[in-house]
């Protein structure tokens, strides 16, 4: 199914529509209009597949970088856990009419403070086809319809995910043009987006630091920001080696492209000669490139000599920036400094310095003992997230179902008037 329409205004305005009545669509409409979508994007595994390949044969012949490439690749596996996504988001609680508080005022005015769609969400984003699905489905959950524009890079990838999605909507009942896309706009396309006020209830990026930071001060809609995740761990001088091998391993390794990958490890000196050598030879056994000092390399080989922009860098690749730290407060400095407040953790066993990490680290998640790749929706229990807030209005951290819903204040009375 080909979404018609002359502009990007136009597409908005349908989605804007559409909203009026998925705005009222019940639990149970919402819950079968997204086992439907589930049910599509399995049956049309192959053709999903084939329009990713064409993408990414387009992005390797573009130069596409390999972090980008890994996030473009849908393969059977892929898939199928995209449509998991959206039957485990069908079966979270209905967020929409959810009693917030509720007072009765000494006059007999009964008020109730309820949660309510937002309406139309719009989402920038690039070479990501599973956001494509996983905004879609939340969207729809909280009873909103979405307005996408996912990039060059993943076109052919996002238009076949669409038109399945549409496609099941329609046999559902459900009006298909509560999902919309602006991709065959290109640039346009997106500039629009960013300024539909009365149109775009909430905007969300996804990408790049520049593609948010575009997003953020061009934007006259509202954003919610998802930084890029520069994101620290600091071994301190307490932590057991294999937590700290097995935690700098899988929060490096695991999907380096990801924005909860570890980009720099901050170890404690009274722990280098302990820890650092094991940790390093279990990240360079794995293809890990570290940059750092002569004084790191001392205890992990070679290296690649560590610049000022490394400590700010977002690889979204297998390379990690390692600095000796003398102390927490040194390690709590350098986080202030160069951290985007995505996600921090530190491997320790001293109660103290935990405590102080979770109480001084401003990031929307601070953890301990844990690898940085906890930081999602799927696993905080979401289903899926729309993004990773960093901001601190309205919504911080993975945002999940009520966090794509806002609140009005239902008030009854028998005749009151006010004195």
């Amino acid at each position: 199914m080909t979404t018609v329409a002359t502009s990007p205004r136009e597409r908005m305005l349908a989605a804007k529509e559409a909203a009026r009545t998925v705005g009222l669509l019940s639990d149970e409409r919402k819950r079968d209009a997204l086992l439907a979508i589930a049910d599509a994007i399995e049956a049309a595994e192959d053709a999903i597949v084939r329009a990713n390949a064409e993408d990414l044969e387009r992005g390797r012949a573009t130069g596409l970088s390999e972090g980008l490439q890994d996030r473009l690749r849908l393969d059977p596996a892929r898939v199928a856990a995209l449509a998991a996504s959206v039957r485990d988001i069908a079966a979270l609680p209905d967020p929409v009419g959810r009693v917030l508080d509720e007072r009765t005022l000494p006059n007999g005015l009964s008020l109730q403070k309820v949660s309510v769609p937002f309406g139309v969400l719009g989402a920038i984003y690039e070479a990501r086809p599973n956001v494509t699905v996983d905004i879609t489905a939340l969207a729809l959950r909280s009873g909103n319809t979405v307005v996408l524009r996912g990039g060059s890079a993943a076109e052919r990838s996002n238009a076949t995910l669409i038109a399945v999605m549409r496609g099941a909507l329609s046999a559902q009942g459900v009006d298909p043009d509560a999902i919309q896309t602006v991709d065959d706009f290109g640039r346009d396309g997106a500039r629009e987006l960013m300024r539909a006020r009365g149109l775009i209830d909430l905007l969300v990026p996804r990408g790049s630091a520049q593609l948010i930071e575009t997003v953020v001060t061009e934007s006259t809609v509202p954003v919610i920001e998802t930084g890029a995740g520069v994101v620290h761990l600091v071994i301190d001088e307490s932590a057991p080696l294999d937590w700290a091998r097995d935690i700098a391993v899988n929060a490096k390794v695991q999907r380096p492209s990801v924005c909860n990958a570890v980009e720099t490890i901050l170890v404690h000196r009274g722990a280098a000669e302990r820890v650092l050598p094991e940790v390093g030879a279990a990240l360079v056994e794995r293809g890990v490139t570290i940059h750092a000092d002569d004084e790191v390399s001392r205890f992990v080989g070679t290296v690649v000599p560590v610049t000022d922009e490394d400590w700010a860098t977002e690889h979204m690749s297998l390379d990690v920036s390692i600095r000796l730290v003398d102390d927490l407060d040194e390690a709590l400095d350098h986080i202030r400094r160069y951290s985007t407040h995505h996600t921090e953790s530190i491997v320790t066993t001293d109660t103290a310095n935990a405590d102080r990490f979770l109480a001084e680290v401003d990031s929307a998640v601070v953890a301990v003992n844990a690898s940085t790749r906890f930081t999602d929706g799927g696993e905080f229990g979401f289903g899926a997230e729309v993004g990773i807030s960093t901001q601190k209005l309205h919504a911080r951290g993975p945002m999940g179902l009520p966090e794509l819903t806002s609140s009005k204040w239902l008030v009854r009375g028998e005749g009151q008037v006010r004195a």
